[in-house]
């Protein structure tokens, strides 16, 4: 993962509405004091971005690696990114292992039910299709670098200064 010629693409993966924004938002200000230009992307941004409208389980997976692709330009550049994305593909998570360097690899563990409770979301409240969690398996990470899991007891705050930390210790280690 030590590359100094590139940043470090921070991927952050959970169902929808687990925080990974939020906690993303909060983890910038740190990680760029502590590791440099830090730019933050949502998935859903670069969705309205360019109006991509499928849902389906494949061309989200050709999202995600467009997403993969573009993290890797911006790293190039010597800028940390941090992504968050739903993208709960097992072939994503290959391809990123494979096509990015000082990536690290953030899972926001939330139960579902937790979630549908929650309804944070409105496709939690309404049938909707094409969901993860609800009528897409989504496949979880087996061996993400970190896991925070977020059953809604802590701010996302204090969510993203423990991820900070557990940030600190793996970059400790390599």
């Amino acid at each position: 993962m030590k590359n100094f010629n590139s940043g470090i693409i921070f991927w952050i993966t959970g169902l929808s509405g687990s925080g990974k924004s939020t906690i993303g938002e909060h983890l910038k200000a740190k990680l760029e004091k502590e590791y440099g230009k830090t730019v933050i992307i949502h998935g859903d941004d670069i969705r309205k971005i360019f109006k991509f409208k499928s849902y389906t389980k494949n061309k989200r997976l050709e999202l995600g690696k467009s997403y993969s692709d573009l993290c890797k330009l911006i790293a190039k550049q010597k800028v940390n990114i941090i992504f968050s994305t739903v993208g709960l593909f097992k072939e994503l998570f290959l391809y990123n292992r494979k096509n990015l360097q000082n990536y690290i690899e953030i899972y926001i563990k939330t139960d579902i039910q937790k979630l549908k409770k929650k309804k944070s979301k409105s496709f939690y409240k309404v049938k909707t299709s094409n969901v993860w969690g609800l009528d897409l398996k989504p496949y979880y990470p087996k061996k993400p670098d970190i896991i925070i899991e977020n059953n809604f007891d802590k701010t996302t705050a204090k969510l993203a200064q423990t991820l900070f930390k557990k940030i600190k210790n793996l970059k400790k280690k390599v």
